[in-house]
């Protein structure tokens, strides 16, 4: 298996055990599929989850940040919800739960990932100017979580729902996929307007 997943900080999977094993642990109720689960939950498939800072054309490669850890939860043989952590000021924190287009098509993206050659680093890769997420498989295997950039090389696979003009499930390089997210958002100019 070509991925290298890190395992996820202790305090990040402890908030996630203690909101599965407390409903009163966390502010809002569960989701329906988390309800509707017969028998025991466990939270697996940890991901960093990076945002990516503002990319502008005149930028050789776009900066990241870590804002949490992601864990999908199964339960008996399939995944039925993700629960996802956040970074405060006294640490890793749970923040909620979710169901949703995004889960499937991560374990999609995270198979197809599973079956390339190369070794890979996964990651999840929001970039909230588009309303994107993609799992980020980053080149450099033993970086830290919490740093690193989008290589050329690194390969973006976005997770349905995608924006227009970019294919979900697709793999796709940062050389190539970067410059068309630059495009998308960079304004057009306005009818009339200078150049």
């Amino acid at each position: 298996m070509p991925l290298h997943a890190l395992p996820a900080p202790a305090p990040a999977l402890r908030s996630v055990l203690t909101a599965l094993s407390s409903p009163a642990a966390v502010s809002e109720d569960r989701i329906p599929a988390l309800r509707s689960v017969q028998g025991p939950v466990s939270p697996e498939a940890p991901l960093p989850v990076h945002v990516l800072d503002r990319i502008t054309p005149d930028q050789a490669r776009p900066g990241t940040r870590l804002t949490g850890w992601r864990f999908l939860i199964r339960a008996a043989d399939r995944h039925v919800a993700a629960a996802e952590t956040v970074l405060t000021p006294d640490g890793w924190a749970f923040s909620h739960f979710f169901e949703g287009p995004y889960l499937t098509s991560t374990e999609r993206a995270l198979r197809h990932a599973e079956s390339l050659a190369t070794p890979f680093q996964p990651r999840l890769l929001s970039i909230p100017e588009l309303y994107m997420l993609t799992l980020w498989l980053h080149g450099d295997t033993s970086a830290d979580a919490a740093s690193g950039v989008p290589l050329p090389n690194d390969v973006l696979i976005p997770l349905a729902p995608a924006p227009p003009g970019i294919a979900a499930d697709r793999p796709h390089r940062v050389a190539d996929l970067l410059p068309v997210m630059t495009l998308r958002l960079t304004p057009a100019p306005l009818l009339g307007s200078p150049v």
